[in-house]
C-alpha cells in the first residue's frame, strides 16, 4: 500500500480506478464486474463501485494502493497515478471515450465531503495560564511512580485485579483503580491497607468506595467497589487554627449571655414593681436601686445552667466516643439562640473516619446524651409542678407554650392534669424550661439535614467519605436511627387547635 501519514487519518482518501465495464488497479489482473451488482455510489467517484470496494478490501487488500491528499508523498503518487495508468493498456466494454476518463479523474479527485477534524479545543494563552496557575495552587497529586510500585505490590489476583485508572476527589488529585474484587471486602481492604503502609508508609490513604457508574452489583453480593488513593495531607482535615479558638471562645461567651436571657425572661413575673414601672412609665426619671435585681438575676440563674448544661452534656458524648473509636474532634462552635438558649454546636471531624459505623456512633452519642438529660429535667420538673411544697419557685408561663409540641404537650397534659392545662397560665418549675429547651434544640440538630447531627447519621454521601464507605451500619443502628427521627418528628410537630380544645392544652380562641 501507499505511505500513509503518521498518526494523521483526517483527510485519508482512498483513491481507486474503476473502469466501464470492469476494473483492475495497477496493472492488476482485470476483473469483470457487471454495474447493476452494485447499488450504492461511491462518495468520491460517484460510480456504483463502493460495495466493489469493500468486496476486494476484503479478498485482495494487497493489491489496492491508497493515497493520501494531506501527505507530500501520497500527492505524488496520486498525481502520477492517471499519468502512469495512461501508457497502460486500458480496455473497455461497451465503448468509451478519453473525456469521460478525464471527467471520471476529476470527479475522483475532488471530495464532497469536508474533512474530518480530529482536534481538540483550542485554547488561548489566557486559559492555558489559568490552568497551570489551578495546577500549582491545587493539592498535591499522587506520584505516578507511587502509582506503579502500588500497582505492583498491593492488587493482584488473590485481592483486587486493577482493569481501569480514573481521577479521583474534588479536584481529581488522586488516582481511583477499577477492577474486580477477589474475595471479602473487609478483609481485601484490611489486608491491602497493611501493604500500603508497608511499601509507602504513611504517606497515603487508601478508601473502599462504591464504583461510580457500576453497571450492576458485585457477584458476590453488595455493590462493586473500587479504592481510591489520595495523599495524606489532602484527604486529612486541617488542624485547628488560632483564629478558630478565638471564634469558639467569642461564641461561647455569647451562648452564655443567651442562656441568661433565657433565665432572666423565664423570671420576668418575679421582676420588682418599681423596676416595672420604671421601664414602663414615660415619665419616670429618677431609676431604681440596681440593688434589687440582684435576687431577680440569681433567680434566673439555675435555668441558665440547665439550659448551658445539656449543651456541654452534648459536646461531652460526642467527644466520648470519638476517644473510644480514636477519631479527633475539633473545637465546638456554639451557636447562641435567645429563644432557646443555644442552637446547640458545630463540631469538625479532624481525623478520617474508619467507616460509617463510627460516623453514626459518634453523630447520635451527642443528641441521646444531651436528649437524656433534658428528658430526665423535663420530667422531674413536671413532677415538682405538681408538688405543693415546690411552690415558691415556680413560675407563670402562657399555656399556649405547650401547643408548640405534640409529643411534650401530651406528657405535659398527662402529668399536670386538664385543670392546670387548660388555662390561661400554667405554672411550672423552671427544670420543665430547661428540658423543654434541651429537647427542642435536641430535636433540631436530629434533623437529617446537612452537617448536623441527624445529616452525617443518614446521608448517603458525607462532607469527607470514610475510609470504608462501603460496609453498611447494620439492622440494629438503622432501626434505632428512624426511631430518634421519628420522635424528632413527634417534638417538632406542634399541637393543632382541634387536638388542642379536645385534650384541654391551653386555652383556644374561635375566630
Amino acid at each position: 500500500m501507499g505511505t500513509l501519514p503518521s498518526s494523521n487519518f483526517t483527510n485519508l482518501s482512498f483513491g481507486f480506478r474503476l473502469l466501464q465495464g470492469g476494473g483492475r488497479f495497477r496493472g492488476e489482473r482485470r476483473w469483470v464486474v457487471k454495474e447493476k451488482k452494485w447499488r450504492k455510489l461511491c462518495v468520491q467517484c460517484e460510480k456504483r463501485s463502493l460495495e466493489m470496494w469493500r468486496v476486494w478490501r476484503r479478498r485482495w487488500f494487497d493489491k489496492v494502493r491508497c493515497f493520501s491528499l494531506s501527505d507530500g508523498e501520497g500527492e505524488e503518487d496520486r498525481r502520477s497515478g492517471p499519468s502512469s495508468s495512461s501508457g497502460e493498456e486500458v480496455e473497455h466494454r461497451g465503448g468509451g471515450s478519453d473525456d469521460d476518463v478525464r471527467s471520471e479523474s476529476a470527479r475522483a479527485s475532488v471530495s464532497p465531503r469536508p474533512p474530518i477534524s480530529l482536534e481538540g479545543p483550542v485554547y488561548n494563552s489566557f486559559q492555558v495560564d489559568s490552568f497551570k496557575l489551578m495546577e500549582l495552587l491545587g493539592p498535591e497529586k499522587v506520584d505516578p511512580s507511587d502509582v506503579k510500585l502500588i500497582k505492583e505490590n498491593l492488587f493482584g489476583y488473590s485481592t483486587f485485579w486493577v482493569t481501569k485508572e480514573e481521577p479521583f476527589g474534588d479536584l481529581n488529585e488522586g488516582i481511583l483503580f477499577l477492577g474486580n474484587l477477589r474475595g471479602n471486602r473487609e478483609h481485601v481492604f484490611a489486608k491491602l491497607q497493611h501493604k500500603l503502609h508497608e511499601v509507602v508508609g504513611g504517606k497515603y490513604n487508601l478508601f473502599m468506595v462504591e464504583e461510580p457508574n457500576s453497571e450492576g452489583p458485585d457477584p458476590r453480593g453488595g455493590p462493586r467497589v473500587s479504592f481510591g488513593l489520595l495523599r495524606k495531607e489532602v484527604s486529612e482535615p486541617g488542624p485547628t487554627t488560632l483564629w478558630q479558638y478565638v471564634i469558639a471562645l467569642l461564641l461561647f461567651i455569647l451562648t452564655i449571655g443567651s442562656c441568661v436571657e433565657l433565665g432572666i425572661a423565664s423570671q420576668i413575673s418575679s421582676l420588682p414593681p418599681v423596676v416595672v414601672k420604671y421601664f414602663t412609665d414615660p415619665d419616670a426619671i429618677e431609676p431604681p436601686d440596681m440593688q434589687l435585681l440582684f435576687p431577680y438575676v440569681e433567680t434566673a440563674l439555675p435555668l441558665a445552667y440547665t439550659v448551658l448544661a445539656v449543651q456541654l452534656i452534648h459536646e461531652i458524648g460526642h467527644f466520648t466516643v470519638a476517644l473510644s473509636k480514636k477519631v479527633k474532634l475539633g473545637i465546638p462552635f456554639f451557636i447562641p439562640n435567645i429563644t432557646l438558649g443555644s442552637f446547640g454546636a458545630i463540631t469538625q471531624f479532624k481525623s478520617i473516619l474508619p467507616d460509617r459505623r463510627t460516623k453514626v456512633d459518634i453523630s447520635m452519642a451527642g443528641p441521646l446524651a444531651g436528649a437524656a438529660l433534658s428528658f430526665s429535667m423535663f420530667c422531674v420538673g413536671l413532677l415538682l409542678s405538681s408538688n405543693p411544697a415546690a411552690a415558691g419557685d415556680l413560675v407563670e408561663v402562657p399555656s399556649m407554650l405547650f401547643q408548640g409540641s405534640l409529643l411534650l404537650g401530651l406528657i405535659s397534659r398527662a402529668t399536670l392534669g386538664h385543670t392546670a392545662m387548660h388555662a390561661a397560665t400554667v405554672s411550672i418549675h423552671p427544670l420543665v424550661i430547661g428540658g423543654w429547651c434541651g429537647l427542642t434544640t435536641t430535636a433540631f440538630n436530629m434533623l437529617p439535614v446537612g452537617c448536623l447531627d441527624g445529616g452525617r447519621a443518614v446521608q448517603r454521601t458525607p462532607e469527607k467519605p470514610c475510609l470504608n464507605d462501603v460496609t453498611g451500619v447494620g439492622k440494629l443502628r438503622q432501626t434505632a436511627l428512624i426511631a430518634t427521627i421519628s420522635l424528632v418528628v413527634f417534638t417538632l410537630l406542634p399541637v393543632w387547635d382541634e387536638l388542642a380544645e379536645e385534650l384541654g392544652i391551653g386555652l383556644t380562641t374561635a375566630f
